[in-house]
């Protein structure tokens, strides 16, 4: 009996089956339909030496849609396997495409697993569209909590928001991703079911403005959205690329798009982008914010919520607290972001932090996360390579005492204390050395030099000073470029600066090739041909790490950039971790009665005088703070209804030094404290030391996948030859495996799981002509290095026999073939594409070939002989 194989099993038997049930095979036949082979995911990309590749996408086999609304997979096997044989990959892809129904077929029957119920069942035939999308919806909360934002019931599907389509390509520009498409729905379930607080967590250049501009889309055309839209940031650059991304919302005879500044606020207009500061404006001594009416938006959205701050916008979104509030970040859960998720999260429900060990607590994740991992992995961001570096001063400290003895000039500022020994954090903030900076500028030149001193490159300083004088020598360093802006100090949104942004973002300018910055560029400025990422500033954040690392996480179609540099002078690569693991036990929540008050005096800690208008706030909890409120004209405030325990009081005035203390309250209790502030001195300016002498100590280059190690040269080595022994105890088991070419394939394979590339090792031994098994032997078993030239030169020597047992036609075959193995090895003279290349394609392409040595068997033996007589373990 004939069976079908897989793809005849989906054509003849599945297609059918699927569609009698209702669905159809495209989108323009019906509203509830399936697409077929759907890749959901990019591929990943890896390297091998300095080219990128990528492997292959995942694809699913049926991706079946309810309105447009994704709801099922649907993964086929050939008739002879069980029904359920593709259930495991078909849970899998529901699980990452967050669809509630996973389906697996022989052709012959179905088996479904439910993933909100956990539950399996067989079924002789495919579910229709309707009872699939009223299963899912009885799961689904009810929409009671919104009635505040829902508009008069129309008929259809469109008072459903979700199942209003997304923006077309065609009109927004781009196709919606899996993930973004998931995290739009995950918003939009609890905006219906009237949750106020959300959060999206998606890593930079994922997204996350597009998302919003899809999810506003869904709710205003849908019509349950009524009321105007706010998007906010704390940068134009991110507030211009917010009004350009909702730009789809333009039609011929309006724009209801309108940017609150300079005081003033239109009150006819349906999406308003603005920034922290010039809602915060004050005009007759109330800000802007506060001239609105409290009901007046719908949605708020709160662009990189986690670096504005708690105190920023939590002011701005309590005068709005009908509003729905949907922060986005890029970056997880740490400790100095905790109020940002401590604040968006407060409505999510709780869940194990670790669900195989409850004993590790609960947590209240975002609605949606997407890691920078995943978006690697998926092939959407592109990877990286990490190129540490440390300085002698940097790997053994500042010892003043050396510096004296080396007869450096050191400078001390007045009111400055010269301590004995400083470390890399120190460096540029508290002491400016600029023959470290000479040295890192001249090793990063040398790099780029050795890479390409056209490529976009990013070099984060400590501060503006330090930005400028690392672009001033690295400009000196290229100067026979030709150009005055080959490095640039970007570091602020005015002036020349504002130019040099725009032409060092745009793919089409050359020019400028580097910018140096301290903060400006760290969020919000997409530069995506930007494929070197340098860092010589010292950073402790976490967060603003992951920040910085995704300026050059963009995948750029337009110059061919997937992959990325990172070339770290100052050890901040250690803050990588694994951006999606289960995150830490949430801070406790503060529960008791609010009885407490606690009332407090603000005085001048020299002159004893009493700090009128200083601005004072009281934190609670890590979600909570009441203020900031003025102290009197008698230098005094007050809150009320507060929790007994510790309460952080924080204290701010013109001219005097932060201060922040605790304070205890009691139940019923009206607490007392007297602050005093300092007055803020006169900077004492940086200790400069010159005549230093610096130099370059360390590098590590090579990053090992599986296990997060990165390497220097010897280290690599050393874990190489490890690998090798691992695979091929002895010099002949080696050569055994390399003339099969099943084998060797198989081998190279291993190897480059293990983040071992040949290639790569031929580039750093400074052996670029040398044979691949050369290579492997040399390091593994100390044999000698030979080149491909020798080896084929030995081949034409001493094989003579074998050659001259040819006729004329069949030797131009063979010894065109030993060229291209000349060229580029035995994986170039054993590709069946090298046959499309000249001379072979003279002499008709591979049949041409094979039929000059007598048919393609003959072609496929010569090729195995070849191989063994160029690896003969002797050729002298």
């Amino acid at each position: 009996m004939k069976y079908y194989n897989e793809a005849d099993t989906r054509a003849k038997l599945i297609d059918p089956k699927v569609k009698l049930a209702g669905w159809g095979e495209s989108q323009i036949e019906r509203e509830h339909y399936f697409v077929k082979g759907r890749a959901v995911t990019d591929g990943r990309i890896y390297l091998v030496g300095e080219e990128s590749r990528r492997r292959e996408p995942r694809r699913v086999d049926y991706l079946l849609r309810y309105n447009g609304q994704m709801i099922a997979v649907l993964e086929a096997k050939d008739e002879r396997q069980a029904p359920d044989a593709g259930l495991e990959q078909a849970k899998s892809y529901a699980r990452l495409l967050d669809v509630p129904f996973a389906y697996s077929s022989n052709g012959h029957a179905f088996v479904e697993f439910d993933l909100q119920e956990n539950k399996s069942r067989e079924l002789d035939g495919f579910p229709a569209p309707d009872p699939l999308w009223n299963r899912w919806q009885a799961t689904r909360s009810d929409s009671a909590g919104a009635a505040d934002l829902v508009a008069e019931p129309r008929t259809g599907y469109a008072t459903d928001p979700l199942l209003q389509p997304f923006c077309p390509p065609s009109r927004s520009g781009k196709e919606l991703r899996y993930f973004q498409e998931v995290a739009a729905r995950r918003v939009i379930e609890r905006v219906v079911r009237g949750q106020s607080r959300i959060l999206l967590t998606m890593a930079t250049g994922t997204g996350k403005t597009f998302t919003a501009f899809q999810i506003a889309w869904k709710l205003k055309k849908s019509g349950w959205l009524r009321k105007p839209i706010l998007f906010i940031a704390d940068r134009n650059v991110l507030r211009d690329q917010a009004y350009n991304a909702f730009a789809p919302f333009v039609d011929g005879q309006s724009d209801p798009r309108a940017v609150i500044e300079g005081g003033r606020f239109n009150a006819n207009r349906d999406l308003y982008f603005a920034l922290y500061q010039a809602l915060d404006a004050e005009d007759g001594g109330a800000p802007l914010f506060k001239r609105i009416p409290r009901d007046f938006f719908g949605l708020i959205v709160i662009d990189e919520c986690h670096r504005s701050g708690f105190g920023k916008w939590n002011e701005i979104l309590r005068h709005f607290p009908n509003a729905v509030q949907l922060g986005m970040t890029a970056t997880p859960k740490r400790d100095d972001n905790i109020d940002t998720y401590a604040y968006f999260c407060s409505e999510e429900p709780e869940v194990y932090a670790d669900p195989e060990d409850p004993s590790k607590g609960t947590t209240r994740p975002p609605a949606y996360a997407y890691s920078l991992g995943q978006g690697i992995d998926d092939g959407f961001l592109a990877t990286y390579r990490v190129h540490k570096v440390r300085t002698s001063v940097d790997r053994d400290g500042l010892h003043i005492e050396d510096a004296q003895v080396q007869g450096a000039e050191i400078y001390i500022p007045e009111n400055a204390d010269l301590r004995d020994l400083y470390n890399t954090s120190s460096f540029e903030r508290e002491i400016t050395l600029p023959d470290r900076t000479k040295a890192m500028v001249e090793h990063l030149a040398g790099l780029l030099r050795r890479f390409d001193p056209m490529e976009k490159t990013m070099v984060f300083c400590v501060d503006m000073e330090h930005a400028r004088l690392a672009a001033r020598l690295l400009q000196n360093e290229f100067s026979d470029r030709g150009r005055p802006d080959y490095a640039v100090p970007i570091i602020s949104e005015e002036g020349e600066a504002s130019s040099w942004l725009e032409r060092f973002a745009d793919p089409d300018r050359e020019w400028p090739v580097v910018a140096t910055t301290a903060e400006l560029l760290s969020t919000g400025v997409d530069v995506p041909s930007c494929r070197n990422v340098v860092f010589m500033k010292p950073i402790a954040s976490p967060v603003l790490f992951k920040q910085i690392v995704g300026r050059g996480s963009r995948v750029d179609p337009t110059t061919g950039k997937e992959w990325f540099r990172i070339i770290d002078y100052v050890g901040a690569s250690r803050l990588f971790d694994e951006w999606d693991r289960p995150p830490g036990e949430p801070p406790p929540a503060v529960d008791g009665p609010r009885t407490s008050v606690l009332e407090g005096t603000v005085l001048d800690a020299e002159s004893g005088a009493l700090i009128v208008g200083a601005s004072v706030s009281a934190r609670v909890a890590a979600n909570e703070q009441q203020g900031p409120v003025r102290t009197d004209e008698h230098g005094r405030f007050r809150f009320a209804d507060l929790p007994a325990g510790t309460v952080r009081v924080y204290v701010r005035g013109t001219g005097f030094r932060p201060r922040d203390v605790g304070a205890e309250t009691g139940p019923e209790v009206t607490a007392s404290i007297t602050v005093e502030l300092r007055r803020k001195e006169a900077s004492a300016g940086k200790i400069r030391i010159r005549g230093l002498e610096v130099t370059i100590a360390d590098e590590a280059t090579f990053f090992v996948e599986a296990t997060g190690e990165r390497l220097t040269l010897t280290e690599y080595l050393d874990y190489t030859r490890r690998k090798v022994r691992g695979y091929v105890p002895d010099s002949a088991r080696l050569h055994e495996v390399w003339v099969d070419q099943g084998k060797r394939e198989e081998f190279l394979r291993e190897l480059e799981a293990t983040s071992i590339e040949v290639d790569v090792l031929a580039d750093v031994l400074a052996k670029p002509e040398a044979d691949r098994y050369d290579l492997l032997a040399h390091l593994a078993f100390e044999g000698p290095i030979i080149t491909r030239g020798e080896r084929a030169e030995a081949f034409v020597n001493y094989e003579q026999n074998f050659i001259q047992s040819h006729d004329e036609r069949a030797r131009e075959v063979i010894l065109a073939l030993l060229d291209k193995y000349r060229l580029a090895g035995v994986g170039e003279m054993t590709d069946p594409d090298v046959f499309s290349l000249s001379p072979f394609r003279e002499m008709g392409r591979m049949r041409g070939s094979a039929k000059r040595l007598g048919g393609v068997e003959a072609l496929k033996e010569t090729l195995d002989e070849m191989q063994k007589r160029i690896y003969k373990k002797e050729i002298g």
